[in-house]
C-alpha cells in the first residue's frame, strides 16, 4: 500500500493538495473522500477509512479544500458550492490520471458536499455520507458568534477545533441558501448513509431526513457510539470497513486484478510495517504492535502462522470426524508460540546456546464423544499438512522478481 503526495489544479485556479493511498495489486475502484468542515486530509478518521478502504482493493484519494491544509487559496473566499466545485475537479483529475471514480465518501459538510457533486460525475456508482447534515444550513450556526461581524465587515476571524481560521460572509450567505434535498431525490445511484444516534455535532435527525429525501436503492446504518468525528480509531476502522463491504455488493463488478492462484499469495509493504496481503481473491492486512514500531492495524506474521496451524487443525478433526460420523460439535484450537534456549541438548557442543521454538496447542474438542474418541482425535491432529509442513525439512528459494532488471 502505497501513500502518495500529489498535488492538481482546483476549480478556482489554486493549486490543491492531496494523499493517493493506492492498494496492494490493481485497485478494486476509485474513490474520492471529503473531509468534514474546516478539518482537512490528515485528520486521524480520514486517515483510518482511507486505510481501511485501501485494505479492501480500494484506492482513494483525499485532499485539503482551497484555504485548508496545505492547499493554496484563501479560506475567506470559498463556500459550500466551491467545496463542491472542488471535489469535482479532484475527482475528474483523479479519473484522468488513474481511472474511473466509482465511489464518493463524504464526512459531516463533506457529506452533503458529495451528494451535490454526484450529479456532475457520471461515473460515480455510489455515494456513502458519514454524519452529513441534510442542511448545508446547519453549519451556518457554527458561524453565529461571528455573524454580525460578517455582514458588517465581511470577514471575521472564529475559532474551530483549536485553530483560528478567518471566514468570508459568502460561506455564511452560501451555506444559508444551499439545500441538497432535490439532489438527493435526483441522485440516481446507490446511497449509504451513516451516522451515529448520539451525534452532538449534526443530530440523528438529519440522517433520517436525507433517508426519506433519497430514493432507493439506499441504505442506512447506526454507528452506536460513536462520535461526531469519529476519534476512536476503531470507529474510524470500522466505518472504512463497512464502506467497503457495501461497495463490493453496491457498484459495478470490480476492475481489479484476478485472483491469485491458489497457493500464491502476495504481499506488499511501502511504509512501516503494515502490510497489504493479497491470498485468492481475500485481502487482508499484517501488521506489529506498537511496541515494536508498528501501528496494530492486523495480527503479526507469528500470530498468521498460528492461525493457519490453528485453522488447518481444526479443520483435520472437522473432517476426520464427519468421516467417522462422531458426535464432534465443535472444534476450538488454541495456539501459544514461545522461543525458549534449551537447558538439555545432548547433541550439543560444550557451551553452545540453541535456541528452541514452541508452539503450545490446546484442543477442546465438544460433543458426546468417548475418552477413545478424544485421544484418537488429538492423534490426528498432529496429521494435519500445515503440522507436518512445520516438521518437514522446508526449503524456502527466494529469487528477485523479472521487474528488477
Amino acid at each position: 500500500m502505497r501513500d502518495e503526495r500529489v498535488t492538481f489544479e482546483g476549480s478556482t485556479g489554486a493549486i490543491l493538495a492531496g494523499r493517493l493511498r493506492r492498494p496492494a495489486g490493481r485497485p478494486q475502484g476509485w474513490a474520492v473522500l471529503a473531509h468534514c468542515f474546516t478539518c482537512g486530509k490528515d485528520l486521524r478518521a480520514a486517515r483510518l477509512i482511507t486505510d481501511a478502504l485501501a485494505i479492501e482493493g480500494y484506492g482513494v484519494l483525499r485532499f485539503d479544500f482551497t484555504g485548508l491544509g496545505e492547499s493554496e487559496g484563501a479560506f475567506t473566499e470559498t463556500t459550500f458550492l466551491s467545496n463542491v466545485a472542488d471535489l469535482v475537479t479532484a475527482a475528474r483529475w483523479l479519473a484522468e490520471r488513474e481511472g474511473p471514480v466509482r465511489l464518493l465518501v463524504g464526512h459531516s459538510l463533506g457529506g452533503a458536499a458529495v451528494v451535490a457533486a454526484a450529479k456532475e460525475l457520471p461515473d460515480v456508482r455510489g455515494v456513502v455520507t458519514i454524519g452529513a447534515p441534510f442542511d448545508p444550513s446547519h453549519a451556518a450556526h457554527i458561524l453565529a458568534p461571528v455573524r454580525e461581524t460578517l455582514k458588517t465587515s465581511g470577514e471575521a476571524e472564529i475559532e474551530l477545533a483549536g485553530r483560528t481560521l478567518k471566514v468570508g460572509q459568502a460561506l455564511l450567505e452560501d451555506l444559508e441558501r444551499s439545500s441538497i434535498e432535490e439532489d438527493l431525490a435526483n441522485l440516481g445511484r446507490p446511497l449509504l448513509v451513516l451516522h451515529a444516534p448520539f451525534d452532538t455535532v449534526v443530530g440523528i435527525d438529519h440522517a433520517r431526513d436525507m433517508f426519506l429525501a433519497a430514493r432507493h436503492p439506499k441504505s442506512f446504518v447506526s454507528l452506536d457510539q460513536a462520535d461526531h468525528l469519529l476519534t476512536d480509531r476503531r470507529d474510524a476502522a470500522w466505518v472504512g470497513s463497512l464502506i467497503a463491504a457495501w461497495a463490493d455488493r453496491t457498484l459495478d463488478p470490480p476492475t481489479a486484478d484476478a485472483p491469485l492462484a491458489h497457493g500464491e499469495v502476495e504481499a506488499v509493504v511501502s511504509s512501516g510495517f503494515r502490510t497489504e496481503i493479497r491470498a485468492g481473491h481475500h485481502r487482508f492486512v499484517a501488521d506489529e504492535p506498537p511496541s515494536l514500531g508498528g501501528t496494530d492495524t492486523g495480527p503479526t506474521p507469528y500470530d498468521l502462522l498460528l492461525s493457519s496451524l490453528g485453522a488447518c487443525t481444526a479443520m483435520t478433526l472437522r473432517m476426520y470426524a464427519d468421516r467417522k460420523q462422531w458426535p464432534l460439535e465443535e472444534v476450538i484450537v488454541t495456539l501459544r508460540h514461545e522461543r525458549n534456549h534449551a537447558k538439555d541438548c545432548a547433541g550439543c557442543a560444550e557451551g553452545e546456546s540453541v535456541r528452541l521454538e514452541v508452539i503450545h496447542r490446546t484442543l477442546d474438542v465438544v460433543g458426546d464423544l468417548s475418552a477413545e474418541q478424544r485421544q484418537r482425535l488429538l492423534e490426528i491432529a498432529d496429521r494435519c499438512p500445515v503440522h507436518r509442513t512445520l516438521h518437514s525439512q522446508m526449503e524456502v528459494r527466494t529469487t528477485l522478481s523479472p521487474n528488477n532488471g
